[in-house]
């Protein structure tokens, strides 16, 4: 089977999120097709170091990521109607790329990597014969917005960003809609993820194929560690991020500090925004900013938290201190999509008080941080390695490809 993937971003290094998945995706569809990739490459991104990409790939073009102004995001969000994240990566000369490699041999898959490479399945659907198209849902962005809107409409000072969330709300919801149902099939992230896609487009075939992790690197991570108490991870310019932490930061960790004044917090990841500034100068706080390996911090820390109270599909984060045997708490949103039991694989809370002292009690119980860890590990290693996954992906493929022939 020959596949084309289209990634937001290079998917080397493979540091957070998006370019985990890809790189895995890359790294096991590898093994047994033919496997190409069209990708961007960010400004942070070493453009000589691809990594093992070029061994696994017959070919990956790379494209610098388009810079758009504010003036022209401005122009593209009061002219058109489609949404923001639909704009931020469209680039002609990419499109062009994309219409040449298509027409210098056909692919029988390809694989629109997140909404913001959406713009380009017009070009994809031009090509005859028409290859099989699947759009991975890396979220349900929709109903991101909406969430992001329910929390900022609360607090004054984010009424502009909530009229933003509120717009692009209901573009999104079009706009989804319409994606999935030009697309052959769709993967969705999570069972709420799903239920989210369908209430858009009721009709959509639609399959779950979470993100996973790579149980090698980190459940066999034998490197230096880097201890802090409370270890948050991920890529700190995305804004469910920004709002777990500054929540965390403001409203829980100083209710821990108050009965335990010298713990410590990490927040590790790429392009922390300037709304963290307000952290950096609160006792036992540090932004780390990019970092090569994320693996020391978890390692490191006596508990992971996830405090996200916006956001979608199944975070990478948590199953990486799973599979570090990490003990976690979390919100219910940030643990939204994991089969868990509250309790077992890790522990929920969700109001600033519980949250601080759930913290507390597990910083004084070893004995039990060690049963939560125990239990996350097995969990992800039963249900989220790639080995066991990407076949999932292969079987929608070859599914579609015989009802497409």
């Amino acid at each position: 089977m020959r596949i084309l993937l289209l990634t937001p971003q290079r998917p080397y290094p493979p540091h957070q999120g998006t370019t985990l998945r890809n790189f895995n995706l890359v790294k096991e569809l590898a093994k047994r097709h033919v496997v190409c990739v069209l990708t961007f490459l960010e400004p942070d991104q070493n453009p000589v170091d691809a990594g093992p990409l070029p061994q696994m790939c017959q070919w990956m073009d790379v494209l610098p990521v388009p810079q758009r102004t504010t003036g022209l995001r401005l122009r593209q969000m009061f002219t058109t109607r489609r949404p923001d994240m639909s704009w931020r990566l469209w680039s002609p000369a990419f499109d062009k790329c994309l219409a040449v490699r298509l027409s210098e041999q056909p692919f029988d898959v390809v694989s629109i990597e997140g909404i913001e490479m959406a713009p380009y399945l017009p070009t994809i659907q031009a090509v005859q014969p028409r290859p099989v198209t699947i759009y991975d849902a890396h979220n349900a962005e929709w109903i991101l917005q909406k969430r992001a809107f329910i929390t900022d409409i609360k607090n004054p000072s984010r009424w502009v960003a909530a009229a933003y969330s509120w717009v692009q709300w209901h573009r999104l919801q079009w706009y989804e809609a319409e994606l999935m149902r030009q697309a052959t099939h769709t993967v969705a992230m999570s069972h709420p993820d799903k239920v989210a896609l369908r209430e858009i487009n009721p009709n959509t075939p639609i399959t779950i194929v979470p993100n996973g992790v790579d149980l090698s690197a980190y459940a066999r991570f034998k490197g230096a560690t880097i201890p802090y108490d409370l270890v948050f991870t991920g890529k700190m310019d995305f804004r469910p991020n920004i709002d777990a932490v500054l929540w965390f930061g403001q409203h829980v960790l100083p209710l821990i500090q108050a009965h335990r004044s010298g713990t410590t917090f990490a927040v590790v990841g790429q392009r922390p925004h300037s709304r963290l500034d307000v952290l950096r100068d609160l006792p036992g706080v540090t932004i780390t900013g990019y970092v090569d390996d994320v693996r020391p911090y978890i390692a490191g820390a006596t508990l992971y938290v996830a405090p996200l109270r916006v956001g979608g599909g199944t975070r990478l984060k948590l199953m990486e201190a799973m599979a570090m045997g990490k003990p976690i708490i979390s919100t219910s949103l940030g643990a939204e999509g994991f089969p868990v039991v509250n309790g077992r694989e890790l522990v929920l809370a969700d109001e600033p008080r519980i949250f601080a002292q759930t913290i507390l009690d597990l910083l004084k119980n070893p004995a039990r941080r060690a049963e939560l860890g125990r239990a996350g590990r097995a969990f992800a290693q039963a249900n989220y390695s790639w080995d066991v996954l990407v076949p999932r992906l292969e079987q929608i493929y070859n599914a579609n490809l015989v009802q497409h022939n």
